[in-house]
Order: structure tokens, then C-alpha cells, then sequence
């Protein structure tokens, strides 16, 4: 059995797709398609700028420095505050991902710290490296940054 288009189409022609949800097989025969989603996922869209930081024939480190530089910085801090300067460790925590979003948001290309969309990265590395800069001024004793509302708010709670 013939498909219809077959029939009507000289021999040699290009085969012609009349309907909007066809569209030609690996053969060039028109096929039935569907716009439905697969029940099943096959694979994953790379995030938007997930590509390589530099081309395909540099070594692995250069090709993923964005993300290097960043653990680099939040193992940094890590060891700081390790060594008993918490202050200064948890600043080079929030700084690193503060860093990592002005990356994201100015570079085309920044390999594995790209892992949602662009937007979503950015507000995700910048609000959380901003919590963690604003905690580490905040913390006690002798805290660098105080913010009045919060300290009549502890007031009424936890001072008797």
C-alpha cells in the first residue's frame, strides 16, 4: 500500500507535506508527527551559557575557570574560618557568590555555573551571597553592621 502524496507525485519529485503536523522521514516519505511532549524525557537542554568558558582544545581547568574561581574563593573562605577569622571567612563566602552571579550576568559562556537559566542563576547566587555578606556583618560580638529595627525586634522576643 502506497501513501497518498506518493500517488500523486511525479517519479523523482520532492515529496510534498500537506498537513501541518507532518513531517518527512529520514527517507523523505511524509510521517504523521504529533506537537505532543514525549511521555519520557530522552535528554536535557543545556542551560542557557553552559557552553565551554574557552574552545574545545584547552585543558579541562581553563575550560571551566568561572566555576574554578569560584570554589577557589568559597574554599578560601572555608579555611579562614577555619582558622577562627569567621568574620572574614563567611565574607569571602558571600563575596564568591556574589561573583559567581556578576559572572553569570556578564560573561557568554561560563561552563558548569551555568545550571538553570541565566535570570534564575543570577538571583539564586546573588541573593544568597548577599544573606551570607549581610549575616557575617550582622554577626556578634561587636557586629560591623546594625540595623535598629532588628535589635528592638530581639527585645520583645528573647530579652527578658
Amino acid at each position: 500500500m502506497t501513501d497518498a502524496t506518493e500517488e500523486q507525485r511525479p517519479e523523482g519529485a520532492e515529496p510534498v507535506v500537506r498537513d501541518a503536523v507532518s513531517a518527512p522521514d529520514t527517507d523523505g516519505r511524509p510521517r504523521r508527527t504529533t506537537r505532543r511532549f514525549p511521555r519520557i524525557t530522552r535528554d536535557t537542554a543545556r542551560p542557557e551559557g553552559g557552553g565551554r568558558a574557552a574552545p574545545r582544545d584547552a585543558p579541562a581547568p581553563a575550560r571551566q575557570w568561572p566555576i574554578l574561581v569560584v570554589l577557589a574563593v568559597v574554599g578560601l573562605g572555608l579555611l579562614v574560618t577555619a582558622l577562627d577569622a569567621f568574620r572574614l571567612g563567611t565574607l569571602l563566602i558571600g563575596v564568591a557568590l556574589l561573583g559567581g552571579a556578576a559572572m553569570r550576568w556578564a560573561l557568554p559562556d561560563v561552563g558548569m555555573l551555568a545550571v538553570r537559566s541565566r535570570f534564575t542563576d543570577m538571583v539564586t547566587y546573588g541573593v544568597l551571597g548577599l544573606v551570607i555578606v549581610l549575616l557575617a556583618l550582622m554577626a556578634q560580638p561587636k557586629p560591623w553592621l546594625e540595623i535598629p529595627f532588628l535589635d528592638d525586634t530581639l527585645h520583645f522576643t528573647v530579652r527578658t
